[in-house]
């Protein structure tokens, strides 16, 4: 399997309903999310969740991707930044955690023995939300295989 990963900063805070960032399978290949990082780039403590989504809404702009080996095939897997106007469904909460009120503050969730698999569909992927409070603005790593 090939490895590849999407980093970025959110453009804007997540919601309870708005994911700050979100990592879709295509048509055709399933995905498997290996680690999950995310860091405050506030100093305001918030929540947040990976969440499974099983449609699209109005996602952010697209991330460009990074493949771990260079001559690995194309990526498939898609990163998206915040999302807009119109939320995904959002169905379960796969993991829950708190950053802190300083800038670095963060989460690293690992999955490399059991991975979370995204089916394949454009629709199916996963995404960060705030589950209670006030989103903040944060730096974020998806690592997944394909």
């Amino acid at each position: 399997m090939a490895r590849a990963s999407a980093s970025f900063r959110m453009t804007n805070a997540p919601t309870n309903l708005l994911p700050g960032a979100s990592l879709y399978s295509v048509a055709s290949i399933r995905l498997h999310l290996r680690e999950v990082q995310v860091y405050n780039t506030t100093t305001t403590a918030c929540g947040i969740a990976l969440i499974r989504l099983t449609t699209a809404g109005t996602q952010g702009a697209a991330i460009t991707e990074a493949k771990y080996d260079a001559d690995q095939p194309t990526i498939q897997g898609t990163a998206f930044n915040s999302h807009t106007s119109t939320g995904p469904t959002i169905t379960d909460e796969l993991a829950r955690g708190d950053l802190g009120a300083a800038i670095g503050s963060g989460v690293i969730w690992t999955f490399d023995v059991d991975p979370i698999r995204i089916p394949p569909g454009t629709a199916n992927g996963v995404g960060l939300i705030t589950p209670t409070g006030t989103g903040q603005v944060c730096d974020v790593v998806f690592v997944w295989e394909e």
